[in-house]
């Protein structure tokens, strides 16, 4: 194994790396064999870099993340979907613009090598705002990555190293120019609009903090989804009218996110907490999903086909979250707990969690994490016993690895830690939970086989 300077990304990149690559059967010299020969942790180990230039790169505020999260699941995907005889390209089945000329599969192709060169593309794509030291750190993980097939795989010739290179480069990039025109690109440059103009009225979402006077990415449910219309055909009913009534049903529902976030238990401290999953270190919602699905991936020994497929699926549907739920928060402008508690029941009130600058209605949490949980749920079973290790090296929390005996049990816990943390009502996180699962269960119906 060659010696190279190390920085945090590839501490232990490179072992991770050479075992994707040792693990291979003795097959893998073969061309054109399935992509279901190859080890599927390189892609595992390229997901959890994007989750750590999610953290790194400015700008990546938990609907950016999610969008990128999609096009990379989609890029893996359509790399490797030629190398598995029983599965389709999805581009027919999404929504207008995407094409992808398929390769000329009579020449010859190592896939594992094709899935490397586009997932390194397409971190240099999406996070082209990354700082300098994790862009050294992306192309020594290319290079050694890429060294590492090319050694295991005897016999490759330097034509079919090329094409295979140059393929993966291809899908990466056609993907991108697609991506360009959802309306979402260079997201993280613009996640505050000054024009935008905040609806006035009573109820509606007033700014709760004074470093964000307008609020975040107010367009982001306008964006192309990767489901044709899936945004519009999963929008709520609106939630209860506004009241100041001590009868109504709204009042009794703030009083009950005040009563839940003052006398919150330690345990749901450490909830709330646990899955705040603010840009910057955490790494966002989306960000904490596609980390189960690693997870569970690498539990299952999961192969790169299969990989391949629950990354599109994961990152397809939390994007489509996303954008889902910003359509109903923009649509509705809801107001946040803090402001009606304020102003009827304690005006100092303070959240455990810094309560999030746009409307509240739906959860995003709640939204992502039940389209994630239905989709983890359709591929591994309605109960599946993992522990998420997402935070375990964190010291600013308590990231103590939790354990679940099922997709939504995680799915439910992450909304209910927003009602704890003081920012959401129960029904945002209700409503939420059902309209992911109706993403996710769209996600479901897209056809991979042939």
């Amino acid at each position: 194994m060659r010696k190279l300077q190390y920085n945090y990304l590839l501490g232990a990149v490179i072992l991770i790396a050479f075992t994707v690559i040792s693990c291979q059967k003795d097959t893998t010299s073969a061309f054109n064999t399935s992509a279901e020969t190859f080890d599927g942790l390189m892609a595992h180990h390229w997901f959890n870099t994007f989750r750590t230039l999610t953290k790194k790169c400015p700008g990546f505020t938990p609907p950016v993340a999610a969008r990128a999260f999609g096009y990379a699941g989609l890029t893996l995907y359509e790399t490797v979907v030629y190398g598995l005889p029983n599965k389709q390209s999805l581009q027919n089945q999404l929504s207008t613009g995407l094409k992808i000329n398929p390769p000329d599969t009579t020449l010859e192709y190592n896939w594992a090598i094709a899935a490397n060169a586009a997932m390194a593309e397409t971190a240099r794509l999406y996070y082209a705002n990354m700082p300098t030291s994790e862009a050294i750190a992306v192309a020594q993980l290319e290079e050694v990555t890429f060294n590492d097939i090319r050694e295991i795989g005897t016999g490759l010739s330097g034509a079919t190293v090329a094409r295979s290179k140059q393929w993966g480069f291809y899908v990466a990039q056609a993907i991108f120019e697609w991506s360009k025109t959802d309306g979402g690109h260079l997201g993280y440059t613009k996640n505050f609009p000054k024009d935008y103009v905040i609806p006035i009225g009573v109820g509606k979402w007033i700014p709760t903090f004074p470093k964000y006077l307008t609020p975040m990415q107010p367009n982001w449910g306008n964006l192309r989804t990767f489901l044709p219309n899936i945004a519009a055909s999963t929008q709520p009913n609106a939630p209860i009218p506004y009241s100041e009534d001590t009868a109504s049903v709204f009042y009794k529902h703030a009083k009950e996110v005040y009563l839940a976030a003052k006398d919150a238990t330690p345990e749901q401290k450490i909830i709330a907490k646990y899955w705040s999953d603010d840009p910057g270190e955490p790494g966002t919602p989306s960000g904490h999903s596609v980390s189960i699905a690693t997870q569970v991936l690498q539990k299952q020994g999961a192969n790169l086909g299969t990989s391949a497929e629950i990354y599109a699926k994961v990152g397809m549907g939390i994007s489509d979250a996303f954008v889902s739920c910003w359509k109903s928060k923009f649509v509705f402008n809801y107001m946040r707990p803090i402001s009606y508690i304020r102003m009827k029941f304690d005006p100092n009130f303070v959240t455990l969690l810094e309560t999030p600058p746009f409307p509240e209605f739906t959860s995003g949490h709640s939204v992502q994490s039940g389209a994630a949980a239905k989709i983890l749920s359709d591929a591994f079973g309605i109960n599946y016993l993992f522990t998420d290790r997402t935070h375990a090296s964190r010291t600013d929390i308590d990231g103590t690895p939790r354990s679940y005996r099922s997709f939504f049990e995680f799915a439910n816990e992450a909304a209910s830690s927003r009602l704890y943390g003081g920012i959401h009502f129960q029904e945002a996180i209700e409503v939420g939970i059902v309209q992911g699962d109706k993403i996710g269960a769209a996600i479901g119906k897209l056809k991979f086989s042939k």
